[in-house]
């Protein structure tokens, strides 16, 4: 059979050709994505609700500033976090429809944080008192979403619903431990005096951001483990994921606390100066509770890294080496009798004398 100029036949080929098409070569869904979206909304829906509820039982229109300023950062995590979920949604199905290409995912990415944004906006105008406050408010809330699912649009989608579950589950355990701050702040010895209730104030909030750290670390390890799981029950050979996406999911919860802070302080900074305006109280408190969120944001990052690192890392074998393969071999050797391989005497030497000794 002659062969063509220019090619290689496919048996004398020693690199395998790469399938484009392959499960392998396709990059990873974010499974569990549409329950994260119904969740992450339920969580938006009860922010905006209590923050209504806060603004209307309001007396005065000062102090439905205040108490709108107090709301914000629930209200702008809680967007963020659900345009990052419905992204997700979003780009799992255009993946499965249209195939998974870097613009299309980033197209639905964003496509899905504008329809959050827009209809929390739309919610929030139609149900709040029209005041200056309620537009900043809604304006805020529709960047969070619309910033969230641009986050979404990463091409390791399961790395960013790791991220979305373990902040989740942080804003969750933010509000479950508010019930824990009293019975703490007597632990940690708040008296009378001013200094021991800010002493006491500040290792409450320590011991909050270093739980809530471990708590985001241990979640996104479960969900990539889980993601995991699922990817290699459908493609046995589908390649892991390495260490650099457990250590993002693991510090994402922190990100997004400072990225919910960063957009606090561009889009909300009206509400805030009218808020801080109000009273030398009011003003002193402000600039607490923002240095306060910051401060728990970077607790959440490290801690959660370092926690998602140590579980990854436990999970792995130890590697073999060159060395370790010699000493296998050598004890394999070793276990060898020398006197196997020595001819036996009846075999070299027949008995009979005369077949022994030819001259005789």
């Amino acid at each position: 059979m002659t062969k063509q100029p220019g090619r290689v036949p496919a048996a004398e080929s020693h690199e395998p050709a790469a399938d484009a098409a392959s499960p392998s070569s396709r990059p990873l869904p974010a499974p569990g994505a549409a329950v994260l979206a119904l969740l992450t909304l339920g969580w938006l829906t009860a922010m905006l609700w209590s923050t209504r509820e806060a603004i209307t039982s309001a007396a005065a229109g000062v102090t439905a500033i205040s108490l709108s300023a107090f709301a914000l950062p629930g209200v702008i995590s809680a967007a963020l976090v659900c345009g990052a979920a419905v992204a997700l949604t979003g780009g799992n199905l255009l993946a499965r429809r249209y195939g998974d290409g870097a613009t299309l995912r980033f197209a639905g990415a964003i496509g899905g944080g504008m329809l959050v944004g827009l209809a929390a906006a739309l919610a929030i105008n139609l149900t709040y008192f029209d005041t200056s406050t309620t537009n900043v408010i809604a304006g805020t809330t529709a960047a969070a979403a619309i910033i969230g699912g641009a986050v979404a649009g990463a091409r390791t989608a399961p790395a960013v619903g790791a991220v979305v579950t373990a902040s989740l589950g942080t804003l969750l355990f933010v509000v479950a431990f508010s019930r824990a701050r009293d019975p703490l702040f007597d632990l940690f010895g708040a008296g009378d005096s001013q200094q021991s209730l800010v002493d006491a104030a500040k290792w409450v909030s320590r011991t909050e951001s270093l739980v809530a750290g471990v708590l985001a670390g241990l979640l996104a390890f479960g969900y990539l483990s889980w993601a995991r799981r699922r990817v290699v029950r459908r493609d046995p050979e589908a390649p892991p994921l390495r260490w650099p996406a457990y250590l993002i999911a693991g510090a994402g919860p922190g990100l997004l606390l400072l990225l919910a802070e960063v957009i606090i302080r561009i889009g909300g900074r009206s509400l805030l100066d009218l808020a801080s305006a109000l009273s030398e109280a009011d003003a002193v408190a402000q600039t607490s509770l923002g240095t306060s969120r910051v401060d728990n944001g970077i607790w959440v990052l490290f801690v959660g890294a370092l926690t998602a690192l140590i579980a990854f890392g436990r999970t792995l074998s130890p590697a073999h080496t060159d060395d370790d393969a010699t000493g296998n071999s050598d004890t394999v050797a070793d276990r060898v009798d020398p006197e196997d391989d020595e001819p036996d005497p009846a075999e070299v030497f027949d008995t009979d004398p005369a077949r022994a000794d030819p001259a005789r």
